[in-house]
């Protein structure tokens, strides 16, 4: 097995050529997108990285971001939301999440929201039309940029969490790489060890 990695990182700035609401931007996939919301741009090149990953249709397609303020809404800031393809692999990751102490809750791909993500200038909208479920349709934006992969059975998850956490015994207060030991470990449990 083979491990390939992408760091596809945004910053929020301020600047004269900077995108808008309504604006098109044409994807990596060719996927037309409508900026829904200018505070999302993350999403944006997470999607371009995720186009990239999906060329070589691999096995399994992982992102983590610190994506919706929805998910903590959802789920506090202590509880990554996991979104998978697989019913077995999201058992797998929440598993090692209890026996890791490194807790996991999964979220649905939920089909029903996929309307929201409808533009009537682009292929799709970067953002949900509705002010609800904001966690779900980001995922559901995410996965449109990974279909070789799904198509081929490949599995794609999206870990959408806080990177922050209040002082737990043995954790102090802080940024947290939250739901990184349960991916590891399930990960080594999926692919074994390279020793």
């Amino acid at each position: 097995a083979r491990l390939h990695i992408l760091i596809p990182i945004a910053e929020n700035s301020i600047a004269g050529n900077a995108f808008r609401p309504s604006d098109v931007l044409t994807s990596r996939s060719g996927l037309t997108v409508e900026i829904g919301n200018t505070d999302a741009e993350g999403r944006l090149i997470l999607a371009d990285a995720l186009s990239l990953a999906d060329e070589s249709t691999p096995d399994l397609i992982i992102d983590m971001a610190t994506l919706t303020g929805a998910h903590r809404v959802a789920l506090g800031w202590d509880l990554p939301g996991v979104f998978a393809t697989s019913d077995e692999l999201a058992d797998s990751v929440y598993r090692w999440g209890e026996r890791k102490g490194d807790m996991v809750w999964r979220l649905p791909f939920f089909k029903g929201y996929e309307s929201y993500l409808k533009s009537k200038i682009a292929d799709t909208s970067s953002t949900g039309s509705k002010p609800l479920a904001g966690a779900i349709t980001a995922a559901l934006f995410l996965k449109k940029f990974v279909p070789k992969t799904i198509d081929a059975g490949g599995d794609f998850m999206h870990i959408d969490f806080a990177g922050w956490t209040d002082a737990h015994p043995g954790r102090p207060e802080g940024g947290e790489a939250q739901g990184i030991i349960a991916l590891h470990s399930q990960l080594m449990d999926q692919y074994g060890s390279s020793s």
